[in-house]
């Protein structure tokens, strides 16, 4: 079967333009405060490859022993909206006692966390391939006790995002974490999906990214095409069901316009990752699955989906 065939028979076109209008405005934040606890630290990255400084969040463990590294990306916003791991979740204290640097990003909103081929009008210049394999864990290894040991999540857009640095970065990343996003981004519903967030949510061009519709960049960057590259890596995928449950944790006077909004998304996801296990079990590629019985695309859900993906993300690393 080819690798879109189970995705497009999970939902349809219908439902991609419904989620066109909604798709990721539920999934991310902006810059955290600095903090007193001394296991947090804000580090400010200079990126050469973007010409701008970049903050990140970084929890390690209070022994100060070398630890492996855990690179947690959040969704469309990148942070930069005040949506984030470290703002709307409980982050600081689930990883309280655990042995791991845990390095959170501030940035990359409507990026894909991809190097785009050209600089955009509006979204500016992204090389977020480059700083997160690259610039970046070079400027925690010479900061932190490190081990060498090193695994990605993300969540929302960067669900599909950590599949491929993963890809593309073959070895850097022991394990992955994918939390309700999606996989697919060629072809017409990757594609879709993926200009729902650079466009439509962003006002940037996606062809500054990967080119015009036809190029095969587009085809590169895809981990549904590409799992392949992913044999030998510690996989873990979630997804919500987009029904309402306790799990989501709205906030009171938002619940009707989230739970509307993120179900919606949260339904795409679900499908996104039974055509990704498909296309894995087809490989004959290893990997953990976990769909939970309610949950729309809300942070109480990912925080969930983090928790149920650690002993595969930190056992895959000796956190």
């Amino acid at each position: 079967m080819r690798p879109f065939e189970a995705l497009r028979s999970a939902f349809s076109l219908r439902v991609v333009a419904v989620m066109l209008l909604v798709v990721s405005g539920w999934a991310v934040l902006g810059p955290p405060a600095a903090s007193a606890e001394p296991r947090i630290t804000r580090v400010d990255v200079y990126s050469e490859s973007m010409g701008r400084w970049v903050a990140n969040d970084v929890i390690s463990p209070a022994s100060g022993a070398p630890a492996p590294t855990f690179y947690l990306l959040t969704g469309i916003g990148g942070g930069s909206d005040g949506i984030s791991w470290f703002n709307n979740t409980g982050v600081r204290d689930f990883f309280a006692d655990k042995h791991v640097n845990v390095v959170m990003p501030i940035g990359g909103q409507y990026s894909m966390y991809t190097d785009w081929d050209a600089d955009d009008p509006v979204l500016g210049r992204n090389k977020w391939q480059t700083y997160l394999t690259s610039e970046l864990p070079a400027a925690i290894d010479g900061r932190f006790a490190t081990t060498g040991a090193n695994a990605i999540g993300g969540v929302s857009m960067a669900g599909g995002a950590v599949l491929d640095l993963a890809i593309q970065a073959p070895g850097f990343y022991r394990a992955v974490g994918s939390y309700s996003g999606c996989a697919a981004t060629s072809g017409l519903l990757g594609q879709a999906m993926v200009r729902s967030m650079v466009e439509l949510r962003g006002g940037g061009n996606a062809a500054n990214m990967w080119g015009s519709a036809v190029d095969p960049r587009w085809r590169v960057h895809d981990p549904m095409l590409n799992a392949e590259r992913l044999r030998g890596t510690e996989v873990f995928v979630s997804s919500g069901n987009g029904l309402p449950g306790s799990i989501d944790n709205h906030d009171p006077v938002l619940v009707v316009p989230q739970t509307i909004g993120g179900s919606v998304v949260e339904m795409v996801t679900n499908a996104c990752a039974a055509a990704f296990q498909s296309r894995l079990h087809s490989l004959g590629i290893p990997a953990t699955f976990t769909y939970l019985s309610q949950g729309t695309h809300s942070w109480g859900l990912f925080e969930t989906e983090l928790r149920e993906s650690w002993p595969v993300i930190g056992g895959a690393i000796g956190a």
